[in-house]
């Protein structure tokens, strides 16, 4: 399949990929029909999702029963008004009716809202109303469904509400009894052109009211680089990414370039994250590939890998947050895999990663994607030299495949973000000698302290060499002599929680000096059981900043 898409599809190294790597783009490309239908057509027995949950149910679609599952759900969808461009919020978890429902929105043109399945009454308002939301297909659980049921009176742009069960009460349609008795799906004359929009996403930024990011119908061709070079996916591979379908990396990992490039998707419905038991899938279904971010990495780690046979993965990659040198040697230490980092964002595809062909640094986010025109500048604009930290940027003038459109309804938040021929991501890294770049930190999180210029990351990954940190945040406090001081807030081991105090604090900060500049050391340590962090992972130190401080030491 990805041979329809690239005029080369193999690399041997960075240069021979910057040189020939080429996207064709068809007319009018439409996942549902250009990927998922002509998988089912040349390969229909060729398995596609590899779906489980924690209650023991285990069901395998393939292609063709891919698309006649959800064809019968566009024709449903049809027969409920949806059609070219209606904007359809998707709050179905793990829920296997997440792909039926995304590729038959695809498939009839509609805009794909996915979402969180923890949203409250209020956040539900705000996006039917910022979005002009037409239809909710959701989880039918009672949380979930009460908190719709409430939005309602204040969402008139919400026509239609749909349920796939257990529950399906009053003013709710029925998701299957719709599939069971829809009419045979004829696609419509029109569907789509590249620019129109098929996705949007409300970013669960660490601040302010999420925004509203909209990617058109070539977005999923951007994402061949995820598939096929980043997760390095054959058409064999069993790949897991572990994300909630409300969250951007979910089409990251779970769909686009995964179904692309040939290889099964597999997904393991689960409520509540145990390491344990995710070990134990990987062992019992023979996972190839895996994708996580930090965190998960941070707690797989911990746990006796020598009581799981992991000899089928072959390949990991890394996302979400920028990763500590010291969970890549860890598990370089317990499974001979070197962790591959990718950096992307929710306006773009993986725009900077460490490919196959390359040498991971740990802590380094890699080498920039050809597919953009990256770069680092300081704050005049100027373009910033190797070993000086400035802000990532892509050059639009070639269009990338795979930016964001615009912010949608927002043209003000647009220019501020993307103008004379840049978007600026927000974020600050540093390049060394080879082309590596480095995170530093976002724009705003950066610490200046008595002159200096203190990157988050950095901080927290000297922190992370230290036992008794399993996950921790830096955040920048205030101060009157130095203008702002370092904090770090940390979720302690089990084997330290006993021994929270000022002597462990001490040991911290002393332990810090020792791994990185001394003036970076945290002034201020907070222990904590949990950090604050959005649904897709990403710690919140806006809300760690807004916090009072609880252990404070000179």
């Amino acid at each position: 399949m990805v041979e329809r898409f690239l005029e080369q599809t193999t690399f041997e190294s960075q240069e021979d990929f910057k040189k020939n790597f080429k996207i064709t783009i068809p007319e009018n490309f439409n996942f549902g029909y250009d990927v998922v239908d002509a998988w089912a057509e040349t390969e229909p027995q060729k398995k596609a999702l590899c779906w489980t949950n924690d209650k023991g149910d285990h069901i395998d679609f393939t292609f063709a029963e891919m698309k006649d599952c959800s064809d019968r759900t566009a024709s449903y969808f049809q027969s409920l008004g949806i059609g070219s461009g209606d904007m359809v919020m998707l709050m179905l978890k793990r829920r296997f009716e997440f792909w039926f429902s995304i590729v038959a929105l695809h498939k009839l043109g509609a805009v794909v809202i996915p979402a969180t399945h923890l949203l409250t009454k209020k956040d539900i308002i705000y996006r039917a109303n910022a979005a002009g939301i037409k239809m909710i297909v959701c989880t039918g659980e009672d949380i979930i469904l009460e908190h719709i049921t409430e939005a309602m009176p204040d969402s008139p742009t919400v026509k239609q509400l749909v349920s796939i069960g257990p529950l399906v009460p009053d003013g709710f349609g029925d998701f299957h009894k719709g599939m069971d008795n829809a009419a045979p799906f004829v696609r419509p004359a029109k569907v789509n052109t590249n620019d129109d929009t098929s996705i949007m996403y409300f970013t669960s930024g660490t601040s302010g009211e999420p925004k509203m990011v909209i990617h058109n119908f070539l977005y999923p061709l951007g994402h061949i680089t995820t598939g096929s070079m980043w997760h390095n996916l054959k058409e064999d591979s069993l790949h897991l990414t572990i994300a909630d379908t409300g969250w951007g990396k979910a089409v990251w990992g779970k769909l686009y370039g995964q179904w692309i490039a040939g290889a099964t998707v597999f997904v393991y419905d689960h409520e509540k994250f145990t390491p344990a038991d995710m070990l134990q899938k990987i062992q019992d279904y023979g996972i190839t590939s895996l994708c996580a971010p930090p965190t998960i990495f941070r707690f797989l780690i911990r746990e006796d890998l020598s009581k799981y046979d992991l000899s089928s993965l072959k390949y990991c990659t890394i996302a979400g947050e920028a990763l500590n040198p010291a969970v890549f040697d860890s598990f370089y230490k317990l499974t001979g895999i070197k962790l591959m980092e990718g950096f992307g964002q929710t306006e773009t595809t993986l725009s900077i990663c460490t490919f196959p062909w390359t040498t991971p640094k740990p802590g380094s986010m890699g080498l920039p994607n050809p597919q953009y025109d990256v770069d680092l500048l300081r704050p005049d604009g100027t373009k910033a030299e190797d070993g000086e930290q400035g802000q990532i940027v892509i050059r639009t003038g070639n269009k990338p495949i795979g930016l964001f459109k615009e912010y949608y309804r927002d043209p003000e938040l647009t220019y501020n973000a993307m103008h004379d021929g840049i978007y600026y991501t927000g974020d600050v890294a540093w390049r060394d000698e080879d082309g590596y770049y480095w995170f530093v930190g976002r724009a705003d999180d950066v610490i200046k302290s008595s002159g200096y210029r203190i990157g988050p990351f950095e901080v927290e990954s000297a922190l992370m060499t230290h036992p008794a940190v399993v996950e921790c945040a830096i955040t920048g406090v205030p101060d009157e002599i130095r203008g702002q001081i370092v904090k770090a807030t940390i979720v302690l081991s089990k084997e330290y929680k006993s021994k929270a105090g000022e002597t462990l604090v001490k040991e911290i900060q002393e332990h810090v000096k020792k791994i990185t500049a001394p003036y970076k050391y945290p002034r201020i340590v907070e222990f904590v059981d949990e950090l604050p962090k959005t649904i897709s992972g990403k710690i919140r130190r806006v809300e760690i900043r807004s916090q009072g401080n609880k252990q404070v030491s000179d």
